[in-house]
């Protein structure tokens, strides 16, 4: 009895050496795995009016497969912790509080992330927290690999962000919010350029990537409505709804998943013809995309509306010219 105990010892001191040794390779593996979050479109934010884009990037640089619990709905994956200068939380957004206190299924899927890959994902803020003055703000994200639940709320912290929120924004002459240079933090004001030069503006906007001035005379709500189905949408919505779904027509042309041919970066470009008259015009641009071993040609066409004096891109077409091969 006495051999038998001492062997039953031993045992289990070499199991729990052995689980020990895995728990620790696991937590170094853990720590191998980064959490971060970005401004997906960094720009000038105001209180009350368009998304606050964070994307939230999870990195695994461990040797081992990481996998954790993505759920449909993301409010059960991740949260959002914002806090003011003096550390005082902000509260949670209504509709992440009646989420998240409703008895009801959560569906998820399981994403695994191999050694050296990247997962991503988007999420407004403003669907998490509630915003009500301007200010200063720290922002932290806390991401639930196993979900988040009453009984479960463990979660791995990331990186802060400084969060600038403006008072509300600055109405134009036509009612319109008049858009911020995030740069400068001035005023972008539309000038009275012909329609060659509103063009030239747009496209120089696009290849030094200033996301505010390339959308500066763009009318993206015309635009959105070139599609029927979108168009029948838009005048179903209210206000709110319209302002909503011009902003994410917005965040899904610099995500280049429509209108990718617009956000396209052009190598060089050259105005080929302009025509207008008191209120439409059309300027025809051939931009060149230059990759490793040839430059693709494409012709696209502008079309103009002048509205209060000021030429408003309103929609373009695009045709193929070819190739040429690169010196």
């Amino acid at each position: 009895m006495k051999y038998l105990r001492l062997a039953f010892l031993v045992l289990m001191a070499f199991v729990l050496f052995i689980f020990s040794g895995l728990a620790s390779l696991a937590a170094s593996d853990a720590g191998q795995v980064e959490f971060n979050i970005r401004f997906f479109d960094r720009r000038i934010y105001f209180v009350e009016t368009d998304p606050i884009n964070v994307q939230v990037t999870i990195t695994n640089n461990s040797p081992s497969p990481f996998r954790f619990k993505l759920a449909d709905d993301r409010a059960f994956s991740i949260d959002f912790d914002i806090r003011t200068m003096s550390n005082r939380p902000l509260a949670n957004a209504d509709s992440l509080t009646r989420k998240r206190t409703v008895n009801s299924q959560v569906f998820f899927r399981e994403v695994t992330i191999e050694t050296g890959e990247s997962f991503s994902f988007v999420e407004d803020l403003r669907e998490y927290i509630k915003f009500g003055q301007p200010g200063s703000y720290r922002v932290k994200a806390k991401i639930y690999p196993e979900l988040f639940r009453a009984s479960n709320t463990m979660a791995i912290e990331t990186n802060y962000l400084n969060l600038n929120l403006r008072p509300a924004v600055i109405p134009g002459p036509d009612g319109i919010p008049l858009e911020m240079d995030v740069a400068t933090g001035a005023v972008l004001v539309r000038q009275r350029l012909p329609p060659d030069e509103v063009v030239t503006y747009m496209l120089t906007a696009r290849q030094q990537a200033q996301w505010e001035r390339f959308f500066l005379y763009l009318d993206l709500e015309t635009m959105l409505q070139r599609d029927p189905v979108q168009s029948r949408k838009y005048n179903a919505e209210n206000e709110g709804g319209r302002r909503k779904m011009v902003a994410n027509y917005r965040l899904d042309m610099q995500k280049s998943t429509t209108d990718g041919d617009i956000v396209l970066i052009p190598t060089s470009f050259d105005i080929l013809k302009t025509e207008y008259n008191n209120d439409k015009g059309t300027v025809v641009v051939m931009q060149r995309f230059r990759y490793i071993n040839f430059t693709e040609l494409k012709r696209y066409t502008y079309f103009l509306e002048k509205r209060d004096n000021i030429w408003i891109i309103v929609n373009y077409t695009v045709e193929g010219m070819g190739t040429i091969a690169n010196d």
